[in-house]
């Protein structure tokens, strides 16, 4: 659940850093200058479209930032150096077949998501059938078991 005050908070930490009015932000954002006005006093919360106007127009805000208030704002540029969520350095993968490897790769996205792994069977009735991602690009990639 987000917290509104909090929320609104973060977008004038937003609006400062950009040197914006409310009414430019909503301009930029390409919705009325109403939908901020109601959103900043608390009289409608952000709908899931406008947060991600809001991440695909402003590069340096983050999703956890935004929502939570996790992390730092503006997200720090260097983190790209970090290993993300599949890559760990100190680890190789084993080789294996395209199918064997999609298995792999869903229950790896499945136990980030759930916090444990799936059944060694992929058709039990528990097991994770298919997991898409979607990119900022529009693009997409699904994992099928």
């Amino acid at each position: 659940m987000i917290n509104n005050e909090m929320f609104t908070n973060r977008l004038q930490v937003i609006f400062d850093h950009y040197g914006l009015s409310a009414s430019a932000f909503a301009e930029k954002l390409g919705v009325g200058r109403s939908s901020i006005s109601h959103i900043v006093s608390g009289r409608n919360k952000p709908s899931l479209d406008f947060v991600l106007h809001i991440l695909d127009n402003f590069d340096e805000v983050t999703f956890d930032w935004l929502i939570l208030g996790k992390g730092n704002f503006p997200k720090n540029i260097n983190t790209s150096q970090a290993p993300t969520l599949f890559q760990n350095k100190s680890e190789e993968k084993p080789k294996a077949s395209e199918k064997d490897s999609n298995f792999i790769e869903s229950n790896t996205i499945a136990k980030a998501f759930t916090g444990s792994e799936t059944e060694s069977n992929p058709k039990s009735a528990s097991s994770i059938d298919r997991i898409i991602i979607f990119y900022t690009d529009n693009s997409f990639k699904e994992y099928k078991n």
